[in-house]
Order: structure tokens, then C-alpha cells, then sequence
């Protein structure tokens, strides 16, 4: 499997894997002590927090149990609202900071997001065929009016109920679309997916999200028939935060 590929599943896959507990007591130093190695002139960023400082910070909070509780999005929300935290904080870090804090509501009950598949297969929706439309899988849904949003808790179980019993997701990250762009081009089994595909691939997703900027990613893995799978999960969701557009890739199986 190509090198590039594997090194973006390992961190994909950590997302739906159980993690040690750690707790709020642990993960806030934590993240405070990343964000200020991050602002340090010495840092990549130089003094200036970037994206991906950002997001080694924030994630932080999360991927120690799967969740950001309570205290731990206060901590995010107290950050976000702190003109001198922000001093420093360049826009795409910002909005993966603020993107997180409105993902991880801490809401424990889903809202009823449907999801089913899409009329068409997918290299129809990408017009072109090739390894990236054969690992597709399409499904869409929205949450009726006034029933809740399209949070992390109702992503990542509306996932998983319609994974196949097989696979599952643990949480949700924000991305970017140039982050999109790159993930969707990685070789399938060895294959290279066509520029056709990709910019498809793009097209279809960005219908939901262009006028929110709501895009996350999931990775998964787990066993079919004795044999191994690992992929990812694009959510795209809409403006109104009530219809959700997932497209599950397959990467890689045995």
C-alpha cells in the first residue's frame, strides 16, 4: 500500500479506536501546553498558531475518549471568546477551533437523522469511473425540522447504524477542502484515482457543503469475512446543520 496512504489511515484509524481515559484534569494542560509550544518562535508557525498547531491542540481533547466533555468545551468556548487567546491565531486555525466547539455539543441522545442510499451509482454522481467511484458508498438524510442537528453524537451513530455491523466510527474531525482534495487522490489497492474522479468526487460533496463549511472526516476499520478493511468517512453537511451527505471510501482490504 502506498506510504502516503498508509500514514493518512494510521491517523484515521486512531479516530475509531478506543483510547485510554484520560479526563479534563489531563487533556486542558495538555492542550494549553501545545498551544503555547505552538505561539513559540521556534515552532513551525512561528509565533503565529497555524492549522495544523491547532488542531494537534484541540484534538487533544478528544481523542483521549472519543468525547470533548463538558468541561473541556467550555474550555474551548472560554478560548474562543478571549480576544487575546485568538491574538496570534490565524483564520483556518480559528475555524478549526470554532468548527470543533460547534461539532462537540456534548449531546449524548442523536437527533434522527436519516440515511439512505443515493439514487445512481457513484461514478455516475463523479461522471467518471475509476478505483475512487468502486470504493464509494453513497447514503444522505436529514433530521425533520425542529428534531436537533447534525452534531457529533448524531454523525458518528447514524454511521454506525448503517455500517453493516462490521465497522464503526468513534468521532468526527473538521477538514478542509484542500485536506478533501488530497484524501480523495490517494491510490485505491494500489491504484491511482483519476483527476476526473477527484474533481467529481468534489463537486458532489461540495453541493452540501458550500454554504456552510461543515465538512468532517472519520476513519474506520474492522474485519469482513476474515479479512481486513479500513477506509474513511466524508460528512457533508448543510447550512441549516439538518441534511448530512456521507461518502464512505473503502482504502484497502484483504
Amino acid at each position: 500500500m502506498n506510504s502516503s496512504l498508509k500514514s493518512l489511515l494510521s491517523g484515521l484509524v486512531l479516530l475509531a479506536s478506543p483510547a485510554a481515559l484520560a479526563g479534563s484534569a489531563t487533556t486542558i494542560p495538555a492542550f494549553d501546553a501545545k498551544i503555547a509550544t505552538a505561539r513559540g518562535a521556534s515552532s513551525p508557525g512561528g509565533t503565529t498558531v497555524t492549522r495544523v498547531e491547532m488542531q494537534g491542540a484541540v484534538d487533544l481533547l478528544i481523542n483521549d475518549d472519543n468525547q470533548v466533555d463538558a468541561a473541556e468545551r467550555a474550555h474551548l468556548g472560554a478560548k474562543l471568546g478571549s480576544t487575546t487567546f485568538l491574538t496570534g491565531v490565524n483564520a483556518s486555525a480559528k475555524k478549526y477551533l470554532s468548527d470543533t466547539y460547534e461539532l462537540n455539543d456534548t449531546a449524548t441522545v442523536a437527533a434522527p437523522l436519516g440515511s439512505y442510499p443515493v439514487a445512481g451509482t457513484p461514478a455516475e454522481l463523479y461522471g467518471a469511473t475509476g478505483s475512487l467511484a468502486y470504493a464509494s458508498v453513497i447514503r444522505e438524510g436529514y433530521i425533520p425540522n425542529g428534531q436537533g442537528v447534525a452534531n457529533q453524537v448524531t454523525l458518528v451513530e447514524t454511521f454506525n447504524a448503517n455500517a453493516g455491523g462490521y465497522k464503526a466510527v468513534s468521532y468526527f474531525t473538521p477538514i478542509t477542502t484542500q485536506e478533501l482534495v488530497a484524501t480523495l487522490s490517494y491510490p485505491y489497492y494500489s491504484t491511482q484515482a483519476t483527476v476526473d474522479e477527484v474533481e467529481g468526487a468534489l463537486a458532489y460533496i461540495y453541493q452540501i457543503y458550500r454554504n456552510s463549511s461543515r465538512l468532517y472526516i472519520a476513519g474506520w476499520s474492522g474485519s469482513y469475512h476474515s479479512g481486513y478493511m479500513q477506509g474513511y468517512v466524508v460528512a457533508a453537511v448543510s447550512s441549516d446543520r439538518r441534511f448530512v451527505r456521507f461518502v464512505e471510501v473503502l482504502t484497502y482490504g484483504e
